[in-house]
């Protein structure tokens, strides 16, 4: 709910401060008070477009600051309206209200604030969306696209429709990928083609030299060591025999083992202890004196002894680097390329097997969307039959008892430049992202006359009840928790008046309703009346916003009532129209109308 707002610097508002509460609230004032700047302010609020031609004359900025709580919201909008303050950091204020601030400069930029920390426009109305729906006079002229009464049917019709769409809309998704495909392959053949031979021949050359991982590197370090041979193989030999003698010639050169040993033997034989005691050092002397001995047999061993080692190296090291001159800087990075040529390759089939078998997954997913499309629209239909009965019922209550609105649901036909039509029955049909309907709301504005559509037969008058019925009809299922009316009674008056005011009011027993109104018969409903004042002070114009005591709401009524407001005919009048008002407020909300 919104429980409060400030204006700085928008319009011929200053500034100006407004208290809301739950109910009714209508705001009135004379005509250039600047009452449609609160309309704008909380369309700012609501993340729409910054228009710096709205602020004062004189001011560098606007600033409009919003007050929200949530405690009222249902669960729904709720997860969404959580999940935006925990993403964007905001918080909280002591109370647990929420503040949402929006500033335009007058150099157009714009900035805006959720809770303390600066977040895009975006998620400023991402906040407000369940919250807060504002009609203004514009939003009557978009009831008369298709769009917006396919949107109104749905959120009619509810989970009816709303689990049909989600299977469409993925059974589309997979279709339009699948088609997509098919026509890239069948388009591309020649190209594809030409891939496929150029990933094949590489592939055959990588795989006839059948490289290791990481087998470039380790040539490198053969390839030294071969380079070197004959100094490493007397270096080795040269170390073993020192250690272990030399094998040809026993016994001339000792090595350093049999001078150990006897070393050993010598010490063994003492009798003195701390000579004695040398003994198991010159063991473990011993003991690293063969391991190494051991060890230099080994690495001797290993050595190449074939002269032609070197060149086979040489030669594959060869084979190595044609690869990495051509896919990759070394002999991982071509295993990797060869690894994703290979899948790519797979997916490079456009023999005619492949094309056909394609085509019928194409044909396959288009049956699922059909099958979908058609599970939507029957939904759709049934439900249209209900909203026109519901909307025609408010509309008899509105001053218009012999008007009928028709909600036609008909199948869409794809355009000449529809870029996948869907094959229906021998039609083909726009599958758009809703389905593949078309929705027209069509009104008889008596009982007499043919449906022709809202464009062609509704007045801004007959508009502005049409889309209050509608709203009273789709209270249940409304999204946002506060609904704003921007002159939804324009057009209007005498007893149609009287009858939006009580469909207002009875609105407003579930949902907070703000309402901007010129008619003393919808104000007169109201549980809140907020009045716009201005004041020219020969610098300017200046506007303010007040909340009415009793009595202030008796004269500016009967101000509303052309002018009345000094007489005692228009103060009697005006509080007729209030005690009339409140008795049928009492009244229906004790029969639960």
């Amino acid at each position: 709910m919104l429980t409060e707002i400030r204006i700085d610097g928008l319009g011929v508002i200053s500034t100006a401060t407004a208290q809301f509460h739950e109910g009714l609230t209508v705001l009135t004032g004379e005509t250039g008070a600047g009452k449609t700047m609160v309309v704008t302010s909380l369309h700012l609020l609501s993340g729409a477009r910054a228009d710096p031609g709205r602020v004062r004359l004189g001011a560098s900025r606007a600033v409009v600051e919003g007050r929200f709580t949530v405690d009222d919201v249902h669960d729904g909008a709720l997860g969404e309206v959580e999940e935006v303050l925990a993403s964007s950091g905001a918080e909280r204020d002591d109370d647990g209200s929420i503040i949402a601030v929006r500033t335009v400069g007058s150099d157009g930029r714009s900035r805006a604030h959720l809770g303390g920390r600066g977040v895009p426009a975006a998620v400023l109305a991402d906040f407000t969306t369940p919250l807060l729906t504002v009609h203004g006079q514009n939003d009557q002229l978009r009831l008369q696209r298709p769009d917006q009464q396919l949107h109104a049917l749905d959120q009619f019709a509810g989970d009816a429709v709303a689990g049909h769409l989600a299977k469409y809309q993925k059974a589309r998704r997979i279709w339009l990928e699948a088609r997509t495909q098919l026509l890239e392959r069948t388009a591309r053949s020649r190209e594809l083609a030409l891939e496929a031979d150029h990933l094949t021949q590489s592939l055959n050359e990588i795989d006839a030299v059948a490289p290791e991982p990481g087998e470039d590197e380790h040539l490198v370090a053969e390839v030294r060591r071969l380079s070197d041979l004959d100094s490493l193989r007397e270096a080795a030999s040269t170390a073993h025999d020192a250690l272990a003698g030399p094998a040809d010639s026993p016994g001339e050169d000792s090595g350093a083992l049999d001078l150990l040993g006897t070393a050993r033997a010598r010490i063994e034989a003492s009798d003195d202890p701390a000579l004695s005691g040398l003994a198991p050092r010159l063991g473990e002397a011993i003991s690293v004196v063969v391991d190494m001995a051991t060890e230099l047999s080994s690495y001797l061993s290993d050595l190449p002894s074939d002269p032609g080692a070197l060149e086979s190296m040489l030669t594959r090291q060869a084979e190595l680097k044609t690869l990495t001159r051509k896919y990759a800087p070394d002999i991982d990075g071509v295993i990797k390329w060869a690894d994703e040529a290979r899948t790519r390759l797979s997916s490079l089939d456009v023999s005619e097997e492949a094309l056909a078998a394609l085509a019928a997954e194409v044909e396959t997913a288009a049956e699922k969307v059909r099958e979908t499309a058609r599970k939507l629209t029957t939904a759709r239909t049934k439900a249209a039959g209900k909203l026109a009965t519901a909307v025609s019922t408010e509309l008899g209550g509105l001053a218009m008892g012999r008007a009928r609105l028709e909600v036609g649901v008909a199948p869409a036909p794809a355009g000449v430049q529809d870029s996948a039509p869907l094959l229906v029955e021998g039609k083909e049909l726009h599958a758009g992202s809703t389905g593949v309907d078309e929705v027209e709301f069509r009104l008889a504005a008596h009982s007499g006359a043919h449906p022709l559509p809202l464009s062609k037969s509704a007045s801004g008058g007959e508009l502005s009840r049409i889309m209050l019925a509608l709203e009273v009809v789709l209270a249940s299922s409304e999204h946002g928790t506060t609904m704003v009316f921007d002159e939804v009674d324009a057009g209007v008056g005498g007893r149609a008046a009287v009858e939006i005011g009580r469909r207002l009011a009875r609105l407003a027993r579930t949902h907070q309703v703000i309402v901007v109104t010129h008619l003393p018969q919808v104000a007169a409903f109201a549980d809140t009346h907020l009045v716009v004042d201005k004041v020219d002070d020969g610098k300017g114009v200046k506007s303010g916003v007040r909340s009415l005591s009793q009595d202030e709401r008796v004269v500016e009524l009967a101000r509303m009532l052309a002018g009345m407001g000094d007489t005692e005919t228009g103060r009697a009048h005006a509080w007729e129209l209030l005690t009339t008002a409140h008795s049928e407020k009492v009244g229906a909300a004790a029969s639960g109308e």
